[in-house]
């Protein structure tokens, strides 16, 4: 990042698995103080012993709470905000919990920003926002409409507001793979719930690159969507398998839970129609008509798009090119090692 020097950056769930990998690429940088606002003590204890680093400052507090988010956004040039309720189970047992939290939190985030002076604030959303069928991805469509209406209805503001998108992060916390790898190591069935449903795969080092694009491009209310192969998850299970010395696993499929997809969308054919391709990422612009009617019921869009961009038609990739990229994540090269089998080909 290039901008870091200017003044202390903020991630909210700085204790989370996107938030943490945030933290630690900003120490690579002669940043000064990076904050971590998270409503978590005991995560925060184990994070400040673990990154032994002066220049991490830790606020307890809420996103819900306006009250801790203003104090903790206070001289702040640059925010992350990753707090988020993010597992579908959870939100669709208690949905408004999750309004409360990617809704209510994400106003919060941006208008203690906004008063502070902040200079830009990126927002992460998920792939289950766009045509979402369950209370996640419903309150995450809602979180990156929040984003975008402030660029809209406050045109002056010197706070730039961006949202970034993106698919399964691998080996983050509620990732199937290391539900996978336990299953492998004491000899269970791996249980998919579908082998033929497809998911997006990337790294968390990758999404961090997302957020640093949008941090270095956004405009006020763009979207970013990185390109991103997929795999189905019947071919995980076998290359998790495969990589821990297990060729023909017995596989147990569950079915299709309650607010999953065959398949996610990182942008619907409506955003893909007026995107920008940047080369590994897409932008969409935010649409910034004013709430005069004639712009929406007069005007057209002149270039027609027929699909969306999925895991279903975005590159696939077999067992092996999953065990490949598999093999460059820390955590796979970890239980590996400590498995005492070869991590040959990771990065």
């Amino acid at each position: 990042m290039t901008a870091t020097t200017e003044g202390p950056v903020l991630v909210t769930g700085g204790t989370g698995s996107f938030g943490s990998t945030m933290v630690r690429r900003l120490l690579t940088t002669d940043i000064a103080e990076v904050r971590i606002l998270s409503r978590d003590e005991a995560k925060q204890d184990a994070q400040r012993r673990e990154l032994a680093d002066s220049r991490v400052k830790f606020h307890v507090g809420d996103v819900r709470d306006y009250r801790s988010v203003e104090d903790a956004v206070n001289g702040v040039a640059h925010v992350f905000h990753a707090a988020a309720l993010k597992q579908v189970p959870s939100c669709e047992f208690f949905p408004l919990q999750a309004v409360r939290t990617n809704v209510d939190g994400t106003d919060n985030v941006i208008r203690a920003a906004e008063r502070a002076g902040v200079r830009s604030v990126v927002c992460l959303s998920t792939d289950k926002a766009v045509y979402p069928i369950n209370a996640m991805g419903i309150s995450k469509a809602m979180m990156e409409k929040v984003a975008q209406a402030h660029a809209r209805n406050d045109a002056s503001s010197t706070t730039t507001v961006s949202v970034t998108r993106y698919g399964n992060v691998m080996y983050s916390r509620g990732s199937v793979i290391p539900v996978f790898v336990e299953q492998v190591r004491t000899g269970r069935p791996l249980t998919v719930t579908d082998p033929t449903m497809t998911r997006f795969l990337m790294s968390l080092d990758e999404s961090v690159d997302l957020v640093e694009h949008a941090f270095a491009h956004a405009e006020p209310g763009d979207l970013f969507v990185r390109k991103a192969p997929a795999c189905t998850v019947g071919d995980l299970a076998l290359a998790v398998a495969s990589l821990f010395g297990v060729e023909q696993p017995e596989i147990r499929t569950l079915g299709v839970r309650h607010g999953e997809k065959l398949y996610e969308s990182l942008l619907s054919r409506e955003e893909l129609q007026k995107s920008d391709d940047q080369g590994d990422y897409y932008r969409v612009p935010l649409d910034s008509r004013s709430l005069e009617y004639e712009l929406f019921f007069d005007e057209g869009e002149k270039r027609v798009v027929d699909s969306d961009y999925t895991s279903h038609n975005t590159e696939r990739l077999d067992v092996e090119g999953v065990k490949a990229l598999l093999r460059n994540l820390a955590p796979i090269r970890r239980e590996l090692e400590a498995a005492g089998l070869p991590a040959e080909g990771a990065a």
